[in-house]
């Protein structure tokens, strides 16, 4: 399996694996079912020209379309109540950016949550975050069929992000109605280049249609609250670029993160740290090119402070964490970066010496350019 596509195949395992496992099990007093629904969004919007580098004619419309199979959480996991029952789904996702010869087609399948923010009896507003993998028809090539014009998008095989916001309107308990704001990115984290990526914003209206019933009824329990523990963690992580040229070779990423976290309000863990990274491409860079000559690796690593929050929902943990460079390798990029991701615990428990230990996978970006996909393990004490 090519290493990019293991990247992103790992992190849509982190995000799906769990919440899903026991969908057949459901309590005897929920009816079978219930709470399932298919959700149908059709999307018009706008590519954004995010950076100077990114010279591709701008479509004056994008259209695309969304199908969620969603599934209401009532309450069988303890982080369900804790968490106020999101939605949780799988989604194919399709974006016609509106120049078939340039940017062509994405397709894409992605899991994804629905966290409510405020909720009254009809009417709903949420948010909704997924991450998976998308299939572009069009990339940049300098061999036939040449098209040197797609600077944005250097393979097929990409990830597929979208992040959706809105208002939900129950209108039965078989109808819902939606409207919403959305933005889609998709880029392969510089596993090959050009890998400027695109990002689209738009609006949508859709559909929701629940077989049984879109609001199941809710399991309550007299849940107790977690101690705001203190943890000692660290995270190994690899990844693989491309070299600063189209079409060419492979060079490992290696990175290390070590933080200490707190948990708060039982479903959250605020953390921060300092994060390493050696980069074997800025390496061959600049023994290439004759540059610092006896001091290439110690041009070729970055260290930084970072602090983020993980979103605890059971064994999954979403990620958001943002660094600021401490010091830069030879190849400067903007002093903030932020990583998205996820965790899947296989160890997680509140006595013992190890308490957690996890698989992970991030994609790291500067604003809204993507730098580099990684994987590793992580170990908390």
């Amino acid at each position: 399996m090519r290493p990019n596509l293991l990247k992103y195949f790992l992190l849509t395992i982190i995000l799906w694996i769990s919440p899903f496992r026991d969908w057949g099990l459901f309590a005897q007093e929920i009816q079978p079912w219930s709470g399932f629904g298919i959700e149908t969004t059709a999307i018009a919007g706008k590519v954004i020209k995010h950076e100077a580098k990114f010279t591709l004619p701008i479509p004056t419309l994008s259209t695309g379309l969304d199908i969620n199979l969603m599934l209401q959480t009532y309450g069988k996991k303890d982080w369900e109540q804790r968490r106020h029952y999101p939605l949780i789904g799988l989604a194919l996702g399709y974006v016609n950016y509106g120049i078939d010869s340039i940017y062509g087609h994405c397709f894409g399948m992605y899991p994804n949550i629905t966290i409510p923010v405020l909720r009254s009896k009809n009417l709903t507003w949420d948010i909704r975050i997924g991450d998976g993998i998308g299939y572009v028809t069009k990339t940049y090539h300098r061999t036939a069929p040449v098209d040197t014009i797609n600077v944005a998008i250097g393979s097929h095989i990409n990830d597929f992000a979208r992040i959706m916001t809105g208002l939900r309107y129950h209108i039965n308990n078989h109808w819902d109605a939606l409207f919403d704001a959305n933005i889609t990115h998709i880029s392969d984290g510089s596993f090959h280049k050009p890998n400027l990526g695109i990002n689209m914003i738009g609006a949508g209206i859709g559909l929701r249609y629940s077989p049984i019933t879109s609001r199941p009824a809710h399991i309550l329990r007299d849940l107790k609250p977690l101690k705001n523990r203190w943890l000692i963690e660290f995270r190994g992580t690899f990844a693989y670029v491309s070299s600063y040229t189209s079409g060419g070779p492979l060079y490992p990423v290696y990175l290390a993160t070590g933080y200490v976290s707190k948990r708060w309000l039982s479903k959250n863990k605020f953390f921060g740290g300092i994060d390493y990274s050696y980069n074997e491409n800025i390496y061959a860079y600049l023994r290439n090119n004759g540059l610092e000559p006896g001091h290439e690796a110690q041009y070729s690593y970055k260290s930084a402070i970072i602090a983020g929050n993980e979103f605890l929902l059971g064994r999954i943990g979403i990620v958001l964490q943002v660094g600021a460079y401490l010091k830069q390798a030879y190849i400067k990029m903007d002093p903030i970066y932020e990583k998205i991701g996820g965790n899947y615990y296989f160890v997680k428990k509140e006595h013992g010496t190890i308490k957690e230990f996890f698989l992970c996978a991030f994609v790291k970006t500067d604003l809204l350019d993507a730098e580099l996909g990684e994987a590793g393990f992580g170990i908390g004490f």
